[in-house]
C-alpha cells in the first residue's frame, strides 16, 4: 500500500510544480508560499479531526515534539526556497534539481539514521545526480 501512497505522492507534487509556477505569475514569491501553507495547514487540520487524531496529541513525546517542530522548520525553508527558484526558473529545470533531496536524504540517513547503502542505492544516486545535470544543461 505504501507504493499507492508514494505514487499519489509523485502525482500531485507534479501537479503542485506545474499549479503553483501558473499561480506565482505575478505575486510575490514568499506570499505565494504562505497562501499554499495556509492551504496545507487547514487540510491537515481537517485530516486530523476527520480521523479523529487530534486526541493522540497528549501522548507526543518532547523529543518528537522537537523534531517535529524541526522537520516543520526545514519544510518551511524548503518552500520558500522551492517558489523563488520557480519564480526566477522553468519548472523543468527547478525540480529536477528539488528532487536531488533523495540523494541528501540517502546520504543523511546513511549518517545520522545509520541505514544501510547498497551498491543499488549508490549507483541509483549517482544516476539521478547525472540525470539532474542533464535535465538543467
Amino acid at each position: 500500500m505504501w507504493l499507492v501512497f508514494a505514487l499519489l505522492s509523485a502525482v500531485f507534487a507534479a501537479l503542485t510544480s506545474i499549479l503553483a509556477k501558473i499561480g506565482i505569475d505575478g505575486v510575490d514569491s514568499n506570499l505565494a508560499t504562505a497562501i499554499r501553507t495556509v492551504v496545507v495547514v487547514l487540510l491537515a487540520w481537517g485530516m486530523v479531526f476527520l480521523t479523529h487524531g487530534q486526541q493522540g496529541i497528549r501522548t507526543i513525546e518532547p523529543r518528537s515534539w522537537l523534531f517535529l517542530i524541526l522537520s516543520g522548520l526545514a519544510t518551511g525553508l524548503s518552500w520558500l526556497c522551492y517558489y523563488r527558484a520557480l519564480q526566477l526558473g522553468q519548472v523543468s529545470k527547478v525540480v529536477p534539481v528539488d528532487k536531488l533531496s533523495i540523494v541528501f536524504t540517502v546520504v543523511l540517513a546513511f549518517i545520522f539514521l545509520h541505514e544501510t547503502l547498497s551498491v543499488k542505492a549508490v549507483a541509483g544516486c549517482v544516476l539521478i545526480c547525472v540525470g539532474t545535470i542533464l535535465m538543467i544543461l
